[in-house]
């Protein structure tokens, strides 16, 4: 295990259960813990000054996300990435601030890719039927733009986060809606990127996004689905393009 840090007030503040949490979940999707390890909960309790009881329910939502598994006469442990639940938004988070940040905005906006498109046409046959997600989309869209003219990246991002909530949500298929957590998720991890130069908020995104928008609240299926395809196609391309060689 690496390094002992005892945790601070201010992590005491925050919780003993969710400080633990954190910082395993981080060490494991980071790397620092491989795969096969094991946790010793008397040791993790020592480390950062907590009982047992705290430990093991730190452990049981690592299992509950795939990251650990208890074995018999073995003891937790660590599994690797093809056990985690790489949707949930508390691995999302955990893998944005990771080595494995590009990686992970490629996966999940391919994954994207293949199914706003979708849910852009369902919102729009939905919103020529009267529901009310297209309109919300559209008010969104428009909330960036102004967000952007002002110069305003937090309310950037809480548009967007709402653009893309309205969007699969106003599909009317449940899954796509769960998706939004997802998404949501990811879009919360560019905030704190330093690494690429595409997390500033830029008027030809929002003006891609008001497209879509226009789209769905005119309902033409066919228009908003081929301006959600660009939206996310033209944001996975930047990725790519930004992203460390090798």
């Amino acid at each position: 295990m690496s390094t002992p840090s005892r945790t601070s007030g201010s992590a005491r503040g925050r919780g003993l259960h969710g400080h633990v949490l954190d910082v395993l979940g981080q060490r494991i999707v980071d790397g620092a813990i491989d795969p096969g390890s094991v946790l010793r909960p008397e040791l993790v309790a020592d480390e950062f000054g907590v009982s047992r009881s705290v430990v093991r329910e730190a452990l049981r939502v690592l299992q509950s996300l795939g990251l650990v598994e208890p074995r018999q006469r073995i003891g937790t442990q660590v599994l690797g990435i093809g056990s985690w639940e790489l949707l949930a938004p508390t691995v999302i988070r955990w893998r944005g601030a990771s080595p494995s940040y590009f990686v992970q905005q490629r996966e999940l906006l391919e994954l994207r890719l293949g199914v706003e498109p979708v849910a852009a046409s369902l919102t729009a046959r939905a919103g020529a039927d009267g529901g009310s997600g297209a309109a919300e989309v559209l008010a969104a869209a428009e909330d960036m733009l102004d967000a952007c003219a002002r110069d305003d990246s937090r309310a950037y991002l809480e548009a967007d986060v709402r653009f893309h909530r309205a969007l699969l949500a106003g599909s009317g298929n449940a899954v796509f809606a769960h998706f939004a957590g997802t998404v949501e998720a990811l879009l919360r991890t560019r905030t704190s990127e330093s690494r690429d130069t595409i997390t500033r908020w830029t008027h030809d995104a929002a003006a891609r996004h008001l497209a879509v928008g226009r789209a769905v609240v005119a309902g033409d299926a066919a228009a908003a689905s081929a301006a959600a395809g660009e939206l996310v196609r033209v944001t996975r391309d930047e990725f790519i393009a930004e992203a460390p060689a090798g």
